[in-house]
């Protein structure tokens, strides 16, 4: 029995040592840039921030280098249909980052008040993320995508912004944008993004962020020849794709009135004088403004079957052909 036991130790460390493998912590620096204004303006004065997130590959093990998806979460932090996602990916071939923006900065959640971590920091965070998983010689550094919901969602339509990405200063690029519900409650006064493709989940009677906020912005950037589009979910809320029924966030910020321009320089400019939001009490003075308080948040069955069956096929023609 001895002996028996002993041949063993041998195939255990070999599966512990694979499985080990398989999920990883990656650890990188960042940093905290409040808004746009300050990545484009004064990102090398930022407070640095260590960050992390979670790598994980296919369970079937490639001899080649594998796509990514790098996963972005919402105001409530990482939650139970995002990991299912990113599961889908993984049952793809497709390897899984989840960036944990707001772990690093021991923060739960950001509902209601929407300054302790914004999607200024979350956009540097990734690109600092994609710079090192793209030198990883097993992950294929030409195919790798940015998906995330809510504050998330903001995170994967904006990162392809070309102001940002050029003063972040990273050379890697994402091969595709999906952004789920993202607010999308701004006038841009320079339309460049990457060649990249974007596209935005949203339900029509979203009342976190508006569907008609971001059905406008996708034509303002398409109309500039861009590949951008929108899918608009009827009858559908701010986290359709949740498995539950509706429920009332009380505390929530409700942005459909909210209408800001936004400079070549990122800043973001109040409806009245047109003063610069570039610090905390700015944006909590200018949301007092235009936002109320009270959102409704839950799971669309119908949408939520499509924006999975979408996701993959998104997934599958942008990173798997």
């Amino acid at each position: 029995m001895v002996r028996i036991f002993i041949s063993l130790v041998p195939i255990i460390l070999i599966v512990f040592s694979i499985l080990k493998a398989q999920v990883e912590k990656i650890s990188f620096e960042s940093a905290n840039p409040f808004s746009f204004y300050h990545v484009i303006t004064d990102l090398h004065n930022q407070e640095k921030q260590d960050c992390y997130g979670i790598l994980r590959f296919p369970d079937q093990l490639y001899q080649k280098p594998v796509p990514l998806v790098i996963g972005i979460s919402g105001s409530k932090n990482w939650a139970d249909h995002h990991y299912e996602y990113m599961q889908v990916f993984r049952e793809m071939g497709i390897a899984t980052f989840e960036l944990h923006s707001f772990n690093s900065r021991q923060v739960q959640s950001t509902v209601g008040e929407q300054v302790s971590v914004t999607t200024a920091m979350m956009i540097l965070d990734a690109y600092r993320a994609l710079d090192i998983l793209a030198n990883d010689m097993r992950i294929d550094e030409q195919n790798i995508a940015v998906i995330g919901w809510s504050l998330g969602g903001g995170v994967a339509l904006f990162s392809a912004w070309m102001p940002l990405i050029d003063a972040i200063g990273i050379e890697k690029r994402f091969k595709a944008h999906l952004a789920f519900y993202p607010p999308c409650l701004v006038k841009m006064n320079k339309i460049e993004f990457s060649e990249s493709p974007i596209h935005i989940l949203i339900g029509e009677n979203d009342d976190w962020v508006s569907s008609d906020a971001c059905y406008g912005l996708i034509q303002d950037i398409s109309s500039q020849g861009y590949d951008a589009d929108i899918t608009i979910f009827e009858n559908a809320h701010h986290g359709f794709d949740r498995v539950g029924p509706l429920q009332r966030e009380y505390n929530g910020y409700s942005l459909g009135n909210c209408s800001f321009k936004m400079r070549e320089d990122g800043a973001l400019l109040t409806s009245i004088l047109n003063i610069p939001i570039t610090s905390p009490i700015r944006q909590k003075l200018a949301l007092a403004w235009c936002a109320d308080r009270g959102t409704t948040i839950g799971g669309n069955p119908k949408a939520r079957k499509a924006s999975f069956r979408y996701s993959k096929e998104f997934m599958r023609l942008h990173l798997l052909k």
